[in-house]
């Protein structure tokens, strides 16, 4: 095991002395200090069903999903519990490894998504990526053009999904010139679509979510502000209780008053049309004779 002072100390000069940081290395620092933190565990869950939900999804049904970028498959283990199916993809063997001997139940691919997606055309219906569309924009290698390799992800990513289905991909742009570079080359590709932020006036919870359409353009959801969920925490719960990785509505009882309700905010989310909440929401009617 890798002393982490010694780990640390060797990172900090390799970034102040100007060097590029492959993705790998990151997660290899993700491995050693952040995998145990429920911090780092409650915020890729978040920003998954915050993907999944901008997906606009068929309700009720299966689909099956690509997640770029999944890392230790914690965003696949929420699309799991959602009921998808999914295949995972990321460049990271320590990574793929440690998603294994969580026993999560998708499918899990080694590979480089700048090299492009090894799938027939039309295999998906949907994809997110969570934090990992940004490393792109970095070139590891003098061999290495971030453009062309964000072209040949993006070229790749419209011909493997369903004709009208989308992409979510949470990124952290460095600059607004990576941001266009993405854009620029997500348009090249053939997707139409925009990028809803989330948070905007917040230092710490503004989000990217670049979404994507590879069909006909549509309307592009709002992002959440700051006087949305004024009630709900801000901060992590710690607790001494496992606690599974899954929202907090998987324990309503279906069609009750609670999970109407909840449901209807979702769709008002999304952008759709919903009709106000009455007294009467969610109440069950007795049967007809």
């Amino acid at each position: 095991m890798i002393d982490p002072f010694f780990f640390l100390t060797w990172l900090f000069f390799f970034i102040w002395s100007g060097g590029g940081i492959h993705p790998e290395l990151l997660y290899h620092v993700h491995l050693c200090f952040c995998l145990p933190s429920s911090r780092m565990i409650d915020i890729q869950t978040r920003m998954a069903g915050r993907a999944l939900e901008l997906l606009y999804l068929p309700e009720n049904k299966p689909c099956y999903l690509l997640d770029i970028g999944c890392g230790t498959g914690l965003s696949g283990s929420y699309l799991s519990d959602e009921g998808h199916y999914w295949v995972g993809l990321d460049i990271s063997p320590a990574m793929l490894d440690e998603a294994v001997d969580r026993e999560i139940e998708g499918d899990l691919l080694l590979g480089d998504m700048g090299q492009g997606i090894p799938f027939k055309p039309g295999t998906f219906d949907g994809c997110i990526s969570i934090s990992a569309v940004q490393w792109l924009c970095n070139a590891n290698k003098k061999s290495e053009n971030p453009a062309k390799r964000l072209y040949c992800f993006f070229a790749s990513l419209f011909s493997v999904l369903v004709r009208g289905s989308r992409a979510v991909l949470q990124l952290y742009p460095e600059n607004s010139e990576q941001l266009e570079l993405i854009t620029t080359q997500a348009t090249k590709a053939g997707f139409s679509g925009g990028m809803v932020v989330d948070y905007p006036n917040s230092a710490k919870a503004k989000k990217f979510y670049l979404c994507l359409f590879s069909g006909p353009s549509t309307f592009i959801p709002e992002g959440l502000s700051e006087n949305q969920d004024e009630d709900e925490p801000r901060e992590s719960v710690f607790t001494n209780e496992r606690v599974p990785f899954r929202m907090s509505r998987r324990g309503m009882v279906r069609k009750s008053r609670a999970w109407v309700l909840e449901k209807k905010e979702r769709h008002r989310r999304q952008g759709r049309e919903v009709r106000p909440d009455t007294q009467y929401t969610g109440r069950k009617r007795k049967p007809r004779f």
